[in-house]
């Protein structure tokens, strides 16, 4: 009998333990989608796998194959992207946040700007300084950006001086290092760090609405991945959105 019963226990099958959620999100979310990432473990779930760059990088990675089971864009332009190529379930897709757009110094040297058509952008950078952004080439804070100094009509003086970053914490880190005298970042990452000080913020007017979409990915549709995006829509997780400087849509 204790011969079966070891011969039963070695022929049952293994308990597989689920893997835990990938998540990959605009870099810009890294400091908030922490916090939520630590509420959904304190609700009993298992941590799950943040991965923050690019909104532009990480759809190319998911286009390529990566499995991810959730997606959040700086844009709605690169979540597009992946619709276009049927990897989005279209009934999970969702703008969950806001943001606004803000020109910042180095906390060693604060000024105040206003920030008017034809702002004198390039006196603030000084002779030699460049200006740190998202690469307007494919980052989303960087075309926005792009989008607020062409409508203030004060791209052309700056273009041939740009610090053109991977991602807006990139451009950031410009910034907090001295590396360059200003640079355009969302409000949220300045409010994250000690590094910069605002000097002025972009009117809304001058470039498209920041909207963060999310949504679940075709390649990686489970029931918890479902359940974790709902989860960003209750009240816990969107006052965690709102303590680091997110608008909720």
């Amino acid at each position: 009998m204790r011969i079966l019963i070891l011969l039963l226990a070695f022929l049952a099958p293994l308990t597989v333990r689920a893997e835990p959620l990938t998540i990959f999100a605009a870099a810009s979310l890294t400091d908030a989608l922490k916090d939520v990432a630590g509420l959904w473990v304190s609700a009993g779930h298992e941590r799950p796998r943040l991965s923050f760059a690019s909104s532009s990088t990480l759809a190319r990675q998911i286009a390529q194959g990566a499995t991810v089971n959730l997606f959040a864009s700086a844009d709605e332009a690169w979540m597009n992207y992946l619709a276009d190529r049927r990897l989005v379930i279209t009934e999970t897709r969702r703008d969950l946040l806001g943001n606004r757009l803000v020109l910042v110094v180095p906390s060693t040297a604060p000024r105040t700007v206003t920030i008017v058509p034809q702002f004198d952008l390039a006196g603030i950078l000084g002779p030699g300084g460049r200006l740190a952004l998202g690469d307007p080439a494919h980052v989303p804070a960087g075309l926005y950006a792009s989008q607020a100094l062409r409508n203030l009509g004060v791209w052309e003086q700056v273009a041939p001086r740009l610090a053109r970053a991977a991602d807006v914490r990139a451009a950031l880190l410009f910034v907090e290092r001295g590396e360059a005298p200003a640079g355009i970042v969302y409000a949220t990452d300045a409010m994250a760090s000690k590094g910069v000080a605002v000097a002025g913020t972009f009117p809304d007017e001058t470039h498209d609405r920041i909207t963060y979409p999310f949504a679940v990915m075709a390649g990686g549709d489970t029931p918890d991945a479902r359940a974790f995006l709902m989860f960003l829509t209750t009240a816990e997780a969107r006052d965690a959105f709102i303590g680091r400087g997110f608008r909720i849509e």
